[in-house]
């Protein structure tokens, strides 16, 4: 309950604050590249619950089709704004919309997407079990992730027996160890390192 008013309040304070740096980012995309401004990807929540995940769009329209994950520094994929907005994680703002929603949380596993989920074991799929969130230990972890992919000549095959199992664990011992302390800390890691 602390955490869901927790994340309901400060959501909405974000929201409010951050409504003159939505715009400006808004913009930037808006002449950057074509397209919308957002872009919104079905991902596996809470109990299987699938869910629109929404992000500030930082690829060309229809690069999904050309695979998920993003691999290397340098995917020609990404916009000139998309690189400064993934650099400084500004591209996950927009799911504060999300936690005022109640459909993530500020801390939490990272929602994935279902051809990923559908890979999890009975153990892995514990953490289906919380609300997603924002950030977690693994996101923090895991903050170079497109640059690790990028080392292998096969991204999707290393994203799946290398580093999706490593952030599944983390995660679950997230989730062992869930407290509104925790979640602070957490919180706090992530600011830290997005600063660094």
């Amino acid at each position: 309950m602390l955490k869901r008013i927790f994340d309901f309040v400060f959501s909405l304070i974000g929201l409010i604050i951050l409504s003159p740096l939505f715009f400006v980012i808004s913009l930037l995309i808006i002449f950057d590249s074509k397209g919308g401004v957002f872009y919104i990807q079905k991902r596996i929540g809470k109990n299987f619950i699938e869910f629109g995940i929404i992000k500030f769009r930082t690829m060309r329209p229809d690069s999904d089709k050309r695979g998920l994950l993003t691999v290397g520094g340098r995917d020609s994929r990404i916009t000139k704004a998309g690189y400064f907005l993934r650099k400084y994680k500004l591209d996950e703002l927009p799911q504060l919309i999300n936690v005022f929603k109640g459909e993530m949380s500020f801390v939490g596993p990272r929602p994935e997407v279902k051809k990923y989920v559908d890979l999890y074991n009975e153990e892995q799929k514990k953490v289906l079990m919380v609300k997603p969130g924002i950030t977690d230990n693994a996101s923090i972890e895991f903050s170079n992730e497109n640059e690790i992919l990028g080392k292998y000549a096969d991204a999707e095959k290393a994203y799946i027996e290398i580093v999706m199992p490593a952030k599944l664990n983390l995660n679950l011992n997230y989730i062992n160890q869930q407290n509104f302390i925790n979640d602070m800390k957490i919180i706090l890691k992530t600011i830290f390192k997005i600063l660094n």
